[in-house]
């Protein structure tokens, strides 16, 4: 063989193999996981589950399951079957709020930052942290923290003064909201943040008290993927509820 010959079927093979590698990507790509399923058929399609995309997705009346695929979610509701992929175009205006929500150290301001005007329309116990990594005292359960230095608690709304308190392993100490503000440093001096520690929370507006445990995230993802699968991993459920939420209101038609 000629070495023009070689260089030549080199070539070949080469482009054959980047041939290869984009199929390979676009087939990953194309992948869809479930991030939420309720219902009757929760079983059949749980939490974490990957799908092909000629995979089909059989629901009764009652079963709503989210997928995701691309950094968008799809919402399907039973009865009926669906395919695993679909187009999705997701609203600008809204998947800011993803943006947001992933964002890493938002600044915290009182009335000039997440204001009333800032918040949608239902009343306050329906509104959600606008920032995966500020710690919503209502929600019990394991809570990833990206910094603890930088760890915030977080209040639906910013009126009027208000006490909460904080107990862990007999150390307690009481944190103060005031009037005008909706946020709050945890107060590391006195309950240094401790992985797998029970803290548990009362007072500040709450109607029974709350326990919440924190976990250690290392490096943040920089991806809503990659931020879904560690918050599954993890087991943080009210952050990748809150994400969740947020990707499926941000659906568009």
């Amino acid at each position: 063989m000629s070495f023009p010959d070689f260089r030549m079927r080199r070539l070949g093979l080469t482009a054959a193999a980047a041939i290869a590698a984009v199929a390979v990507a676009g087939t990953a790509a194309a992948q869809s996981m479930v991030v939420r399923s309720t219902g009757p058929s929760a079983a059949k399609y749980p939490t974490g589950a990957k799908l092909k995309p000629a995979d089909k997705l059989t629901l009764v009346a009652g079963d709503k399951v989210v997928l995701m695929q691309a950094g968008k979610t799809r919402t399907l509701s039973g009865p009926g079957t669906f395919g695993a992929t679909g187009t999705v175009q997701a609203s600008q205006s809204l998947g800011g709020n993803v943006t947001r929500m992933l964002a890493k150290g938002p600044t915290m301001r009182s009335r000039g930052g997440f204001t009333r005007g800032d918040l949608p329309a239902p009343a306050p116990a329906d509104v959600r942290a606008p920032n995966l990594w500020l710690l919503d005292y209502r929600e019990a359960g394991t809570f990833c923290v990206a910094d603890p230095a930088t760890l915030m608690l977080w209040r639906p709304d910013m009126e009027g003064d208000t006490a909460l308190e904080i107990d862990s392993a007999g150390k307690k100490t009481t944190v103060a909201i005031v009037d005008g503000a909706n946020f709050r440093k945890w107060p590391t001096d006195v309950l240094p943040v401790q992985y797998g520690t029970d803290y548990r929370l009362s007072g500040g507006g709450l109607a029974r008290p709350v326990t919440v445990r924190f976990t250690s995230v290392g490096s943040v993802p920089d991806t809503v993927e990659g931020s879904i699968e560690m918050l599954m991993a993890k087991g943080c459920s009210p952050q990748l509820n809150r994400l969740v939420d947020t990707m499926s209101e941000a659906e568009g038609g």
